[in-house]
């Protein structure tokens, strides 16, 4: 402790001593201020960098665009799609993304049936192998995905299955009904 008395005021009989105020409490304050200021100009004066609040909105503009009802898909589409090799690039990173658990990273089969031999359960037509994505099969185990992935992915998720469909990888055995 040291000596030094400190200063004390007398107002209305009310005795205030002024002691300084502990360094972290100062540095506290001085860099909330130096915060606020720096802030302020890369956001709001030099616009360096959008508000949060304007970056939020672009986001859930974005979003909503991409929940928006796009195109319905049809068998000559998701063929195209299925040829296509900057659409397969992102399709096959929407399989490995989902799909891969049940059926394998090559669509071998897993717990899911064998998606690159010549047997399906439920079509292997483009449009039936769209249908048994988006919508499922939950009695078979087949969750519907249409929802969590939306329209477009599920595009790409079908075209994906459709370009793999004649591979015959080893895998699990067949299932369904044979279609060539």
């Amino acid at each position: 402790m040291s000596d030094e008395k400190p200063i004390v005021h007398v107002y209305d009989d009310i005795v205030e001593e002024d002691n300084q105020l502990p360094n972290w409490w100062l540095f506290t304050l001085f860099g909330a201020i130096i915060f606020g200021f720096g802030y302020w100009m890369v956001y709001h004066s030099a616009k360096l960098l959008p508000t949060p609040r304007i970056a939020y909105l672009e986001e859930a503009e974005a979003e909503a665009a991409a929940r928006l009802p796009s195109a319905p898909p049809s068998a000559a589409m998701l063929a195209a799609m299925a040829k296509d090799p900057s659409q397969l690039q992102l399709a096959e990173k929407v399989f490995q993304g989902q799909c891969v658990a049940c059926h394998g990273p090559h669509g071998e089969g897993l717990v899911g049936p064998n998606l690159t031999d010549h047997y399906w359960l439920h079509g292997g037509k483009p449009l039936e192998i769209y249908r048994s994505i988006s919508k499922g099969y939950l009695d078979k185990g087949m969750p519907a995905w249409g929802p969590q992935l939306g329209d477009e992915r599920v595009k790409l998720a079908a075209a994906y299955v459709f370009s793999i469909k004649e591979k015959n990888l080893a895998g699990k055995a067949p299932q369904g009904i044979e279609e060539k």
